[in-house]
């Protein structure tokens, strides 16, 4: 399933959809899901033959859009490719073999960064961290480095039973993109409820199965990167009223207790990493200013 609410990304639609026709295993149906954009929908239609492609039938916004895909899908599994990230051939491959065991409810996979390549914001800024690439919603540094269990999957290349939404619901309203508003963590709370509800269920990190994530000049910008680090403090905030604090913080404290130390101190030790050692900092301020400003409009009536 790839979702859509733009034209301006319309290379990368096709591209994304393109890759998905070239998997190594043949997916059962396309599905692309415009998100209240009548344009796009015409356009997709008229040059998306060989996939279904409907409207949002939900409310603006990211997870409308899925939870639409997911009523249309007849396969087994659910794959999720963002409309500006492309899928490499064996992606498909890679993720659908751990459904071979019944425990695994979700498989995630690696999704690398697809930096611009021309212009003065070109390639990762010397001051971008690694550990911060979930800016750009990419794999970072803090995940496994082989196969293993996460809390939840990243969005841009993921895949989820289709009977598990039978059992805990689809995404929720108010987490997850509203067109370029930078917010998020709707796979957070859904993985969480899957974990929560169905028994002794399993989601897997596949760094093998990887899609590149395109990342556009303006989210390399320390604007972006300020404004998208108090966004998903303000979506932790909403996912710890909906399941706890403690579900909803619990790999995040993980996050801040052991692997940004280990940047700070990394980026210390020469004087040309100093930034970078800095915009470590930085983001974390304002990713509790976030939480901060979503707890406090939890308190008030």
């Amino acid at each position: 399933m790839i979702c859509a609410y733009t034209l301006r990304r319309w290379d990368d639609l096709t591209a994304a959809v393109a890759s998905v026709r070239a998997q190594s295993v043949t997916a059962s149906d396309i599905i692309v899901v415009i998100d209240h954009n009548e344009e796009l929908l015409e356009r997709s239609l008229s040059s998306f033959s060989d996939a279904v492609v409907v409207p949002n039938a939900g409310k603006p916004g990211l997870s409308g859009a899925r939870n639409t895909g997911v009523e249309r899908a007849t396969g087994d599994v659910v794959f999720f490719l963002d409309d500006d990230a492309r899928a490499q051939p064996d992606w498909l491959a890679h993720m659908l073999a751990h459904y071979a065991d019944p425990a695994v409810q979700g498989v995630g996979g690696a999704a690398l960064p697809r930096w611009p390549e021309q212009g003065a914001r070109s390639g990762r800024p010397s001051w971008f961290p690694p550990e911060f690439d979930w800016v750009i919603g990419c794999s970072y540094i803090g995940l496994p480095t082989s196969v293993g269990p996460v809390r939840n999957p990243i969005g841009a290349g993921m895949s989820i039973r289709r009977s598990a939404f039978a059992t805990v619901g689809g995404f929720s309203d108010g987490l997850g993109r509203v067109g370029s508003i930078p917010l998020g963590c709707e796979e957070t709370e859904f993985g969480i409820r899957l974990r929560r509800d169905v028994a002794d269920a399993v989601i897997l990190y596949e760094p093998a199965a990887v899609v590149l994530h395109g990342v556009t000049p303006d989210r390399i910008t320390w604007r972006y990167y300020r404004r998208r680090c108090f966004s998903e403090g303000i979506s932790k905030a909403v996912v710890a009223r909906r399941v706890g604090q403690e579900s909803a913080l619990e790999a995040e404290k993980a996050y801040v207790r052991h692997v940004l130390p280990r940047a700070v101190r990394r980026d210390l030790r020469h004087p040309r990493t100093w930034g970078r050692a800095a915009m470590v900092l930085v983001g974390v301020l304002f990713t509790v200013a976030g939480y901060g400003r979503g707890a406090i409009a939890r308190a008030t009536p």
